[in-house]
């Protein structure tokens, strides 16, 4: 199926050489008696590569790629490979770490995501919006360090490491934006 500049969404799989690709964003431009030119930044779903590229004229047409996308859960990993059973069929589908290295940082046992297959075989992952980890590390944030704001550095469950406000402690659980490993609340 394809599409024109006006069918253009961020988010939206595209086909590129043969390649499924995510729209991250885009921009059109139009000067005075010239064709519109439209800038797009894809991420690669296989290799999270990141592509910059121009289409300029009346009549671009890009290819919708086809993807699936079912609900799975990740359910363990195993040397360097990720382990995940889709919740309808119950099949199991194996991601090398490789293919889901930046999203490893926000997995942890039965948590559900969205497996995206292309051609019949699962390509990557998509987290969803937020997800709550345990801090496991983070020194004590003292009184009177600072009028406002102040953050400290904190180390979850699943390694990553992230700013948090001084009040949060071990052992709580934090809400964590997974599209920029930013810290939102307390749960």
């Amino acid at each position: 199926m394809t599409i024109g500049y006006g069918d253009l969404r961020k988010g939206m799989a595209i086909e590129l050489d043969g390649e499924p690709y995510m729209v991250v964003d885009y921009e059109r431009s139009k000067m005075q008696q010239r064709a519109p030119t439209m800038r797009i930044r894809f991420r690669e779903i296989r290799s999270g590569k990141v592509l910059d590229r121009s289409f300029s004229g009346y009549d671009v047409k890009l290819t919708q790629a086809d993807v699936e996308r079912r609900s799975a859960q990740y359910i363990y990993d195993e040397d360097d490979v990720c382990y995940f059973m889709d919740t309808e069929s119950y099949d199991q589908f194996p991601l090398l770490k490789d293919q889901i290295a930046e999203e490893l940082n926000y997995l942890k046992e039965e948590m559900t995501v969205d497996l995206v297959f292309f051609e019949d075989s699962p390509i990557a992952i998509e987290l969803p919006i937020t997800v709550d980890l345990q801090v496991v590390d983070s020194p004590p944030g003292l009184k009177g360090d600072t009028a406002t704001g102040a953050t400290k550095p904190a180390t979850l469950e699943t390694g990553l490491l992230i700013q948090v406000p001084l009040f949060v402690n071990e052992g709580e659980y934090v809400k964590v934006d997974t599209r920029n490993a930013t810290y939102l609340s307390r749960v």
